[in-house]
């Protein structure tokens, strides 16, 4: 078998999403004709309302209905159909590097593999997807494209991506709602290890400017079970902090605990409408997306 010229973009998981679109909810701003609807108006697809006529307007656009009623002039106008500018926002802060098992797949690079699938569905669909990967600061950013080579540019950059610094989700959410011009669809892929109560208000941000929001929030399957059974040192993969801990003293409480934190995304998003799908690592990456914008698409119509 042939060897995957990519090591986050695998052929054979994405071709099972391949009857999928990722389709905006409102109108969004681009460039190229695509699958959604654009707030500039246009003379093609679908009618959207009257003006009336000024002299140079295209007479074929006359609405002759209107001036039988009315004895005035009025062009119609149309909404465009055109492309979905799109922002991946992947965390690559140290928690990210997390895993339980060794023969398991750490948090970041289960996002990595989103990260590809997603760039891929978005330009095969003739939209157009950015890339921001951030720790406390943005690592790099990739501006909008959707050529094979701004594809392959991508991939290469995932691939030279490590995970290990410190977090300020908050922060550099703030900064990149107030520097992305032009409003489209940011999806975010992290684990939200960081003050709730900030990452909340600039999730806020982003929705303030009119982008539509999709948080993948990520976790593996043991920060939800904490399945540990001896007394063990946790060491913060950010800060080096260690806490020795029994796992049978402080068990049902961390659960709970994280069952919160979960709940608490989960209603502060929805009040916001911003769309979040909870994640973990022990889930087919394929399955979760194939499954999410299945029932998204099925919301949509």
């Amino acid at each position: 078998m042939a060897r995957n010229a990519y090591k986050y973009f695998e052929p054979q998981k994405i071709a099972k999403l391949a009857n999928l679109n990722i389709l905006a909810r409102q109108a969004v701003e681009g460039f190229i004709t695509g699958l959604h609807k654009s707030p500039h108006k246009g003379f093609s697809v679908e009618f959207s309302e009257h003006r009336e006529y000024s002299p140079g307007d295209d007479l074929r656009h006359l609405d002759w209905v209107a001036w039988g009623r009315s004895d005035k002039y009025f062009i119609k106008q149309y909404e465009q159909e055109t492309n979905l500018r799109a922002y991946i926002l992947l965390d690559c802060s140290g928690s990210m590097a997390y895993r339980h098992s060794p023969q398991g797949i750490s948090k970041f690079e289960y996002g990595c593999f989103m990260s590809a699938c997603l760039a891929y569905l978005m330009c095969r669909q003739q939209d157009v997807v950015g890339m921001i990967a951030f720790d406390e600061d943005v690592r790099f950013h990739i501006a909008p494209g959707g050529t094979p080579a701004h594809l392959d540019r991508l991939f290469k950059k995932l691939e030279a991506l490590e995970a290990g610094r410190k977090t300020a989700i908050a922060s550099t959410f703030h900064q990149l709602a107030s520097t992305i011009a032009k409003r489209g669809l940011v999806v975010i892929i992290s684990d939200l290890y960081d003050d709730p109560a900030h990452i909340i208000r600039a999730l806020q941000h982003f929705v303030y400017k009119k982008h539509q929001i999709i948080v993948l929030h990520l976790m593996d399957q043991a920060e939800m079970e904490f399945p540990f059974k001896k007394v063990l040192s946790f060491v913060d993969m950010e800060t080096n902090e260690r806490l020795q801990v029994d796992p049978r003293f402080v068990k049902d409480s961390y659960c709970k605990e994280v069952a919160a934190f979960i709940e608490h995304y989960r209603k502060e998003c929805s009040d916001r409408k911003i769309e979040y799908c909870h994640v973990t690592t022990d889930m087919p990456y394929d399955g979760v997306l194939l499954n999410y914008l299945s029932r998204r698409k099925a919301l949509l119509k």
